[in-house]
C-alpha cells in the first residue's frame, strides 16, 4: 500500500464515493450524527467517514487513515471497488 499516493488520489474521492464503496464491500451504517458517520463491517472494522456534502473531499491524513487504517483495503480493493484506475495512480 506505500506505493499509493494519496496526494493524487484525494482529489478523486468524495465523501459520496468512499461511502458507495464501503457499502459494496458489506460495511453498513451504524451512527450518523452531524458531520461524522461510522460504518461498521461484520469483521468489526470500523470507518468514520467526517463530511457535510456528498462531494466533500479530504486531506491526504485522513483519507489514508480512512483507506489504510480504518477500512484495510489495499490497492487490490481500491480498483476492484474503481476507487482507484486498474492501472493504478
Amino acid at each position: 500500500m506505500t506505493a499509493l499516493d494519496y496526494s493524487k488520489l484525494k482529489s478523486r474521492l468524495t465523501a459520496s464515493r468512499i461511502i458507495r464503496a464501503l457499502i459494496r464491500e458489506g460495511f453498513q451504517l451504524e451512527r450518523g450524527s452531524g458531520s461524522h458517520h461510522q460504518y461498521r463491517h461484520s469483521d468489526g472494522r470500523m470507518v468514520t467517514v467526517t463530511y457535510h456534502h456528498g462531494n466533500d473531499t479530504f486531506d491526504t491524513k485522513l483519507l489514508k487513515s480512512m483507506i489504510q487504517t480504518q477500512a484495510r483495503w489495499t490497492m487490490e480493493d481500491l480498483k476492484r471497488l474503481k476507487l482507484i484506475p486498474k492501472r493504478g495512480l
